[in-house]
């Protein structure tokens, strides 16, 4: 059942992007509680696709490290009229979904269901934002779950290695908050913490509904009017103070995390990156996808397919509200962790030292064009894109512009990005592997701070 619907709302919406490659219409306002209100009619399948985003994130954890992350899951473990189960059993009978997620800034429930479903699901869903319990129960067999999954990432490094980098690049900032939470943070979050943290964050005016789909426009304005309008949360909810993060580094660090028993060292490399309102990130994304961003982009064929060290390497730009990240990723062996640095560090150089070539950047280019219109083919992908816009203030010029921007770069423009986003001096190196075969060997990268991958936290 739900298979079937999303087959379809991927056909539906391939044509519209195939044919047109436009943000469709869409309506805008806000009810009288602040709630913001996102409404795109789309008649090609009976499906409705819901995005509703609280400013909840994990940036306001303080140091209570996961307590946004159990908010957001305790959300499902039941309500006023329905138990967990009973969630779960009506919405599993129509082949419908709701579900939650967290980001740094963000908390977000979604979800979709048949249009002729959709009483059910609105009713199951205003419950969920406006009246759960926290059974006490459900949430402590969640957290135990928790406890369990935060001790064995610790045995994957590719699963914790982010968190280790955030804290590095922004210390003491609340971007280096563990999103999920660490075992001695997680451990000490009781279903009050919870309650709490729902009535102080969850506030309709610091959130948003999308809801794309098979409807008409006046009728679902007069429902979400019914079902959210008298939503009236307890308290105002938090406002951290954010400010810029300074990420200006001077010298070259290296965090080495020792994992005694590693077979092979994982490793990323980058600095500062850029904040989600950068006016360049469309240029940035082509350059990126030269140097690490598709398979056959510079890194991997040097890493994977060119010296067999890897079974992949690629490069990323990670963007919050005030700033961002950038980092190279790989993995290899022990014996060769230093071989491998050293290869991505001479790729990395010559993206400086000798920029993009007419042909690589016309490759890239139709590469970018090519892959961007299927982020945006599904009614799911629409009502996100609606909910970032409100998270993130940009606009549909963002899409609609997005091929006229990449056409626009030139080899010569693509050299002033490259020296003004990519970062060059005071690299950040973050290494997980076994310290004493691998520590005298990275000396060379930069000053050393070594941390044990068993210890709690980041």
């Amino acid at each position: 059942m739900k298979n079937t619907f999303f087959i379809l709302a991927f056909l539906g919406f391939h044509t519209l992007f195939a044919q047109n490659f436009k943000v469709p219409a869409y309506e805008k306002f806000q009810l009288k509680n602040g709630l913001t209100v996102y409404l795109m009619e789309q008649k090609e399948v009976p499906l409705l696709y819901v995005s509703m985003v609280f400013e909840a994130g994990a940036i306001k954890d303080a140091d209570r490290y996961g307590l946004a992350s159990l908010t957001a899951d305790a959300l499902l473990f039941g309500t006023k009229k329905f138990k967990k189960t009973e969630i779960e059993e009506k919405l599993d009978f129509v082949g419908a979904e709701i579900g939650t997620g967290l980001g740094k800034e963000y908390a977000q429930i979604s979800g979709a269901c048949a249009k002729k479903d959709q009483d059910l699901f609105f009713e199951i869903l205003q419950e969920v934002v406006m009246q759960p319990t926290f059974e006490a129960s459900e949430f402590e067999k969640h957290k135990t779950r928790i406890l369990a999954q935060l001790k064995q990432q610790k045995e994957s490094p590719r699963s914790v290695i982010g968190s280790y980098y955030n804290a590095l690049i922004f210390d003491k900032h609340p971007y280096a908050t563990p999103s999920a939470g660490t075992e001695s943070t997680v451990a000490k979050i009781t279903v009050e913490d919870v309650r709490k943290f729902y009535q102080n964050e969850y506030s309709p005016k610091k959130a948003a509904i999308a809801i794309t789909g098979d409807f008409s426009a006046k009728d679902m304005k007069k429902k979400i009017a019914q079902i959210f309008e008298n939503w009236k949360p307890a308290n105002s909810p938090s406002n951290p103070n954010l400010g810029k993060p300074e990420l200006s580094f001077t010298k070259n660090r290296v965090l080495l995390v020792d994992k005694p028993d590693a077979r092979e060292t994982t490793f990323w490399i980058g600095g500062a990156g850029v904040p989600q309102s950068n006016p360049d990130y469309v240029a940035i994304q082509v350059i990126n996808t030269v140097l690490g961003g598709r398979f056959t982009s510079w890194l991997n064929d040097a890493l994977r397919v060119n010296s067999g060290l890897t079974y992949g390497a690629n490069s990323r730009f990670s963007r919050y509200k005030a700033a961002g990240t950038f980092q190279i990723s790989t993995f290899t062996k022990n014996s060769t962790t230093v071989e491998a640095i050293d290869m991505a560090l001479q790729v990395y150089d010559s993206l400086h030292k000798n920029g993009i070539d007419e042909a690589t950047l016309i490759s890239a280019k139709n590469y970018v064009k090519g892959n961007f219109p299927p982020n945006y083919e599904t009614a799911r992908s629409m009502a996100n894109l609606l909910t970032d816009m409100y998270l993130y203030g940009f606009t549909e010029t963002y899409i609609n512009d997005f091929q006229k921007n990449v056409d626009q770069l030139t080899t010569a423009k693509a050299k002033e990005i490259i020296s003004k986003y990519f970062p060059r001096n005071g690299l950040q190196f973050v290494l997980i592997g076994k310290s004493a075969e691998i520590k005298e060997k990275v000396r060379k990268y930069g000053e050393i701070t070594e941390k044990q991958i068993k210890a709690d936290g980041f």
